[in-house]
């Protein structure tokens, strides 16, 4: 089943699959303040506004992950202080799904130090955010409302494998984050 991009969070733990028919050849690499999603060295040029962006970001006790440019904003707002639902609703409210030929939903979810998680999307006819307690997904295309979803990891290095190794179609690259002492460790798949 191709799902396209997704996300699962729980309490523990936030991570992030590029999967794609359209655009494969791409990778995350790790910058100063972000894990970023963008064209692998032998990728057709392309202007698609679409294609890379921050796919990880933390604020404060708070991690981000998600598919597109909201990442940066709910970083913003979480950085000014905002509570996690609040910093998803404004900026996924605000952005609205992506102006593509299938109005691909934005999805993301955030993950604290504290161990409170969110996860929300906004689609053409929907705007979902909702904390949770248990690893739930959602995606852009099939599963685009969250769902509780089985999914094991607990630390960064694993989330990362597992999202990566899930049978859905068309596996690109991941990315995870989660909570480390006072801070975050992330990883990636590539």
């Amino acid at each position: 089943m191709y799902v396209g991009r997704f996300v699962v969070v729980s309490p523990t733990v936030a991570a992030y699959r590029v999967s794609s028919r359209s655009f494969p050849n791409r990778r995350v690499a790790a910058h100063e303040d972000a894990l970023v999603v963008g064209p692998t060295d032998d990728a057709p040029a392309t202007d698609n506004p679409y294609v890379s962006y921050n796919c990880v970001r933390t604020a404060a006790d708070v991690a981000v992950v998600g598919n597109g440019s909201h990442v940066d904003p709910i970083a913003e707002k979480l950085g000014l202080g905002y509570p996690a639902r609040d910093a998803l609703v404004t900026a996924l409210h605000a952005l609205d799904f992506e102006k593509d030929d299938y109005d691909t939903p934005r999805i993301a979810g955030t993950v604290s130090t504290a161990g409170e998680a969110y996860i929300g999307c906004v689609r053409r006819d929907a705007l979902h955010v909702q904390r949770v307690e248990e690893p739930t997904l959602v995606a852009t295309y099939e599963k685009n409302s969250p769902a509780p979803f089985e999914f094991d990891a607990t630390t960064a290095e694993t989330a990362a494998r597992e999202a990566y190794d899930l049978p859905f179609e068309h596996a690109v690259c991941a990315a995870a984050v989660a909570p480390a002492g006072d801070g975050f460790e992330t990883a990636v798949v590539n």
